[in-house]
């Protein structure tokens, strides 16, 4: 919650930069208030680095934070009501260039009234907010650590360059053979009509890793004549599928099109056909039914899954299913060095044990120790820096997160910039394996995040 109020607390910082100034408040008498509470705002921002590390593991962190989203909203609320106000009267003053600051000079004191009392109403807010949020400060400060300013300011070591390949980052001698043995199998199945293969392994194992290798492997191409790759995920809409399938073989559908047309036309598209198709992140077998009546009319079909479950390998009656098990120390420390972009071994071969050590903490998960040597590449290749990185992945894996988000993952996204943090959690708004503009992200994000 702390990298969503930190911008937060940034933007009433900045609003009321700009109004403290502003004639429409000066004639409301509360520019010392306002100074007050951007003062307050300032000093809380500074504790926000320390709430983000610690909300997880105490409560007291989280309710601090929740109190101080509804105490910046509101905030916002009021900076722009006094804004408002002071506009109107400012609009209702009689013009006159020998009059003084007094708002109600040469007027009826009955006339007056109004603008007294609604100056007082919106000097009372303010009052009452400077002291709420002056509360919370003085909270903050009780059992927060100052920080040296806003959160995720990100590391301040070297970047070292990332690789510019997009080939999967394969190590080690068994999944390079893995590889191998399923395209051969893969080729071998097309001289069959029907013919169904799944890997299997638990998540972040590395099983779409696998599949890439298998689908982009030059000796695949050639042989069929359709291919097809589409992300199926746990929520899964029958219609979208059918539709990523036909997009992925070079048709365009219609809108508002049924799933028997879609199966049709996919079935249209393939006739007579060789065609290869991968089904990743499978969670029911009955999106294999979905395509049994599109896929008969083939020549010949592969069809390629990969799943969690062992009995959606067996519901698929696949003839052969291959299991990726968790890496070994020796195969997940050459994957992590390598996801630094390092080139020899020898270079960070003195940080080999914590190196170990940090696997141990991934779980020996792929996904998760590819994560963490992003984090890696962004710190000086010290032994105390890695060091600390393998103290916050247990502390973070010891803590209250929940099961699905495992210490290393949760660590990498901490480790971002403030400005990526925000982008992130914009993201992961979006369902499982949507496609997201770039031009959206751009369009709200323009201010903050930096290309290159």
């Amino acid at each position: 919650m702390a990298s969503v109020l930190d911008p937060l607390v940034g933007s009433c910082i900045t609003k009321l930069q700009e109004i403290i100034a502003d004639k429409a408040v000066l004639i409301l008498g509360v520019k010392d208030e306002l100074k007050k509470l951007q003062g307050t705002m300032k000093q809380i921002r500074c504790f926000l680095d320390d709430a983000e590390q610690r909300r997880i593991k105490e409560s007291a962190v989280n309710n601090w934070l929740s109190d101080l989203r509804d105490a910046m909203y509101d905030a916002d609320d009021i900076v722009d009501s006094a804004r408002f106000e002071g506009s109107k009267l400012l609009k209702d003053r009689p013009s006159s260039p020998a009059r003084n600051s007094t708002a109600c000079c040469g007027i009826s004191f009955l006339s007056c009234f109004p603008v007294i009392q609604k100056r007082h109403e919106i000097a009372v807010k303010i009052r009452d907010l400077n002291d709420r949020v002056e509360k919370l400060s003085k909270h903050g400060n009780s059992f927060l650590h100052l920080g040296a300013g806003p959160t995720g300011q990100g590391s301040t070591s070297k970047v070292r360059e990332t690789s510019k390949l997009v080939q999967p980052n394969l190590v080690g001698k068994e999944i390079m053979h893995s590889s191998k043995k399923l395209v051969d199998l893969v080729l071998a199945g097309k001289e069959r009509k029907d013919y169904k293969l799944a890997i299997v392994g638990t998540g972040g194992v590395g099983k779409t890793t696998l599949a890439q290798k298998i689908y982009n492997d030059k000796k695949i191409k050639p042989d069929f004549q359709k291919q097809a790759w589409v992300c199926v995920s746990q929520e899964c809409n029958e219609a979208n599928l059918l539709k990523e399938i036909l997009r992925n073989i070079g048709v365009y559908q219609d809108q508002g099109e049924t799933i028997a047309e879609l199966q049709n036309r996919i079935a249209e598209t393939i006739e007579g056909k060789s065609f290869f198709l991968v089904l990743d992140d499978v969670w029911k077998s009955s999106v294999i039914d979905l395509l049994e009546a599109p896929i008969y009319v083939v020549a010949s079909s592969v069809i390629l899954v990969t799943t969690r479950d062992d009995r959606i390998a067996m519901d698929i009656h696949a003839a052969h299913t291959h299991r990726v098990n968790l890496m070994s120390e020796e195969v997940g420390w050459e994957l992590l060095w390598k996801s630094m972009s390092i080139i020899e071994e020898k270079e960070v071969q003195n940080l080999r044990n914590t190196g170990i050590e940090i696997i141990k903490k991934c779980g020996y998960l792929p996904l998760a120790i590819k994560v963490i040597a992003r984090v890696l590449t962004s710190k000086d290749q010290t032994e105390n820096e890695w060091k600390k990185i393998l103290s916050k992945i247990s502390a973070w894996s010891e803590s209250k997160l929940h099961d699905d988000i495992g210490g290393a993952l949760y660590l990498s996204y901490n480790e971002l910039p403030h400005h990526l943090k925000q982008c992130f959690l914009y993201c992961a708004l979006y369902p499982e394996d949507s496609t997201i503009s770039c031009i959206i992200i751009f369009s709200s994000f323009c201010g903050t995040l930096h290309f290159t």
